[in-house]
């Protein structure tokens, strides 16, 4: 039976990798699961970890991959849709991981995120505010003229000044330049 759930919540974690976020659709542009956004906010969590040595970087990392996963069940509710729409996140937590021996621990590591009041915590939230303004950068360099709106709500949202420091670096640069510069530079000594 054990094995049977760990199976089941495996299977329920690869739903992410189908469900698409809906913000996009009121940028006009981009595309992107819920699976790939949790893996570029552990990225950026994992970076801030290193940056703030005082931090509990297990505890961190272990909030950054889950703190999207009850989406599987509530779906991905954009700003428009919080306007209107509730998740009662405590029920689908309940769900998610009832009969599991980490079952407490998980459900406080999503408490504490949502609570936001540890350097953990703030940390994944901007970690999920980081992750998103690569993807609108992305955009804007693409030539979106809503991403720039969207990205300067985004860094209002940032909690540390480690990550307001990250967020400036992500708009002051070019989405390609990470492959796009090694070329350009051999092609000029050429």
């Amino acid at each position: 039976m054990f094995w049977h759930r760990l199976a089941k919540l495996l299977f329920e974690g690869a739903m992410l990798k189908r469900l698409e976020r809906t913000g996009y659709a009121y940028l006009g542009t981009g595309k992107e699961n819920i699976a790939a956004h949790s893996f570029g906010v552990s990225l950026a969590a994992m970076m801030l970890a290193k940056l703030v040595p005082e931090v509990d970087e297990t505890k961190l990392l272990k909030m950054a991959i889950l703190h999207d996963f009850l989406e599987a069940r509530t779906g991905d509710l954009n700003s428009v849709n919080k306007l209107y729409d509730r998740v009662d996140e405590e029920a689908a937590a309940n769900d998610a991981f009832s009969g599991l021996p980490w079952e407490e621990e998980w459900q406080e590591l999503l408490r504490e995120y949502r609570e936001a009041k540890t350097l953990e915590a703030q940390l994944v939230h901007d970690a999920d505010q980081l992750d998103l303004m690569v993807m609108l950068k992305e955009q804007h360099d693409l030539g979106n003229p809503y991403a720039r709106r969207w990205l300067v709500y985004a860094k209002r949202r940032l909690r540390t000044d480690i990550g307001r420091k990250l967020a400036e670096a992500i708009t002051e640069t070019d989405w390609a330049s990470w492959w796009l510069d090694q070329f350009v530079a051999k092609d000029e000594t050429n």
